[in-house]
């Protein structure tokens, strides 16, 4: 690690320690998932519509979160695990998930075929019985709706759905579309949201007479 990474590392580790911040002394991986789902939402923001420094400083948040989380994860009376073991898994995880770069005699591939490859070797490595297992539920609507229907097209599944068709089956039907056409449904409502809610401060203004 840089000398800048192995700081970090060592603030937190004082920030934890006695003598230290009795509230990130308090933090356990609960406590902390607000946070962690708050700095993530941060970091699309900053590389929808920040700047470079915005973008530094919310990589760096987010990274903040990583750090703490090994570092509780350090005080489990069980299984005791720190920032090292989270970086080699993730090393592990890379290599044995790229083959084609890593492996002798490795072939060229295309980032559609690396994505299919990356995903077969997922289901086999985490002995998943279904393409649909690992999606997490607690993920936003309209991204996990995204997520389910791009991994049954990657797996050619014919899936009929005769569920109605109500608001959600029509808002499917926008997230179906959007996957086909290579777009993240959720990154493009929160551009038109942004839209739309720059438009409502204008008619905002405008009401109360308000210069723009």
């Amino acid at each position: 690690m840089s000398d800048d990474l192995v700081r970090l590392v060592e603030v937190m580790d004082r920030l934890r320690s006695p003598g230290g911040c009795a509230w990130d002394a308090e933090q356990t991986h609960e406590s902390l998932i607000k946070h962690a789902l708050e700095e993530a939402y941060e970091l699309a923001e900053a590389v929808e519509t920040g700047s470079r420094e915005d973008l530094r400083e919310e990589i760096g948040d987010v990274l903040l979160q990583v750090i703490f989380h090994a570092r509780v994860a350090q005080d489990h009376p069980d299984d005791p695990f720190g920032i090292d073991e989270v970086a080699r898994g993730v090393a592990d995880k890379l290599i044995e998930r790229h083959p084609h770069v890593f492996a002798d005699g490795g072939e060229a591939i295309t980032a559609e075929e690396t994505l299919g490859r990356w995903e077969e070797i997922k289901k086999a490595t985490k002995g998943r019985e279904s393409v649909m297992d690992g999606i997490p539920v607690a993920q936003p609507a309209l991204a996990r709706a995204q997520k389910v229907i791009s991994r049954a097209a990657k797996s050619g599944l014919e899936v009929r759905d005769e569920a109605g068709v109500g608001i959600g089956q029509q808002l499917l039907a926008l997230v179906a579309r959007a996957e086909a056409e290579g777009i993240d449904a959720e990154g493009a409502l929160r551009d038109a949201t942004r839209s739309y809610e720059a438009a409502a401060r204008d008619a905002e203004r405008d009401t109360q007479g308000l210069p723009g």
